[in-house]
């Protein structure tokens, strides 16, 4: 039997994220809390068998996963998960620049449906063949000739222009994943871009402002965010990330593959130098084989050479953006790749961009639903992704009834004009008959001979 539905869940109802990665597909259930932070209700994290670089490539080993994320979530929320919020990663993700124009008929004060007109528009742009629009990201507005605005809701205009970061993916890439959504027997509320909802669970509005990068080391997939005065300025999604360091490790020291990501986790290192000359690791024969001994030294030297390569790839995508110079707020780092020991110098060695860790732990809130070790584990920069698609669940529902609310105002004022054009109508309509039937009344008085000659 499922719990009565209480005021505060119609106020703040519960929202899925579902996380499709490479490594991992993690469902988290939540909802917004009353201190305005985000209340966790529950994580189901399945290993991933069917992605490849942010790619479905096998429907029914993602559904598998899907499947059983989904049950441990359930298990955990005690919530019937029906509606989620996907993340959507991948090499095929590109991203445009376009302007867009709405000529108003009036005056009045601008609204979040005029807003939305702007950006259904964008929707409607011709894309090459195969392509599709993911996201339509406003960034500044121009009102009545009047440049640099950040918030139009609310101002005076007849013209409104707009600058738009426009986000589109691979049709066949967003339908898999669509498919694999629908045979879990779910429903698409909307599809994010996994930097997106990242950069929700990791940063903060003054570093959004200052200028800063994201970056999120996935197994897959590395994404690129970069951010500026408030407004996303630049994404990338570049396809090298955690596993093809494993497999480096893999190759470079003749093990398994279990035995190299097992390596990587315990004892990897992006800077070699940091390490001691004569530290060994012993890795188990193969079916009673002698054991083989690893250089902890040899080790970081073969991920730090992945490592810088990928460093390289972002660092290009900084100059690319033409922010080099403004991003005050440095370097953020997130995801599972962001765990690996002396990244943080590496960074900075190569880019010469202050870097920092993000942890997802800012926006969460304290619950009786999670014990503490569950709750702990869930600050790893592995479930920001999941974390951030929660919260951009959450603000798309707010959104949507701010939008809601603005349509049904709209509709009561339109209806009383309607009403006041109507009463005045029918008071002319009113006073006219009034002058007929004076009239006529007066023409009955008259005699006929009035018109008629007497003979």
């Amino acid at each position: 039997m499922k719990p009565r539905i209480t005021e505060n869940e119609k106020e703040n109802p519960i929202i899925v994220g579902l996380d499709i990665g490479t490594t991992k597909i993690c469902v988290t259930v939540g909802r917004r809390s009353g201190t305005n932070k985000i209340e966790l209700l529950g994580v189901g994290k399945a290993e991933s068998a069917g992605v490849n670089r942010g790619v479905v490539a096998n429907i029914q080993k993602t559904v598998g996963s899907i499947r059983e994320a989904v049950s441990i979530a359930e298990g955990q929320s005690n919530v019937d998960i029906k509606v989620v919020n996907v993340g959507i990663a991948g090499q095929h993700i590109k991203s445009i620049q376009h302007r867009g124009i709405l000529t108003k008929n009036d005056d009045d004060e601008i609204g979040r449906i005029d807003v939305e007109r702007l950006i259904s528009d964008m929707y409607k742009l011709v894309l090459p063949p195969g392509e599709e629009i993911i996201h339509v990201l406003p960034q500044e507005f121009t009102i009545d000739n009047e440049p640099g605005i950040k918030e139009p809701i609310g101002m005076a205009g007849r013209r409104v222009e707009a600058n738009f970061h426009i986000i589109s993916g691979r049709v066949t890439d967003i339908k898999n994943i669509k498919r694999c959504v629908d045979n879990s027997e779910l429903e698409v509320s909307s599809l994010v871009l996994e930097p997106l909802a990242s950069s929700e669970a990791v940063l903060d509005d003054e570093e959004k402002t200052a200028g800063v990068v994201l970056v999120d080391i996935g197994g897959g997939t590395t994404d690129v965010a970069i951010f500026h005065e408030g407004i996303i300025r630049h994404t990338a999604v570049i396809p090298l990330g955690g596993n093809i360091v494993t497999e480096d490790i893999r190759q470079g020291c003749a093990v398994l593959r279990n035995q190299a990501e097992q390596l990587k986790v315990r004892y990897g290192s992006a800077l070699a130098d940091e390490n001691k000359d004569n530290e060994v690791i012993c890795v188990p024969g193969i079916r009673g084989r002698d054991a083989k001994e690893i250089s902890v030294k040899n080790l970081a030297y073969i991920i730090q050479a992945r490592m810088e390569e990928i460093i390289e790839h972002v660092f290009y995508e900084i100059k690319s953006s033409g922010y080099e110079d403004k991003l005050i707020a440095g370097i953020v780092i997130t995801g599972g790749g962001a765990q690996l020991k002396h990244l943080v110098q590496l960074v900075e060695y190569i880019t010469g961009i202050d870097c920092r860790i993000g942890y997802p732990n800012e926006y969460l809130a304290k619950t009786d639903m999670l014990n503490k070790q569950a709750f702990d584990e869930l600050k790893s920069p592995l479930y920001a992704t999941g974390i951030g698609l929660l919260i951009k669940g959450i603000q798309a529902f707010e959104e949507d009834e701010a939008t809601n609310r603005e349509v049904v105002v709209k509709k009561t004022e339109t209806k009383g004009k309607v009403k006041e054009i109507a009463e005045k109508q029918q008071k002319k309509e009113s006073w006219f008959t009034k002058i007929i039937s004076d009239f006529i009344k007066d023409d009955t008085n008259i005699d006929d001979d009035t018109f008629i000659g007497k003979k």
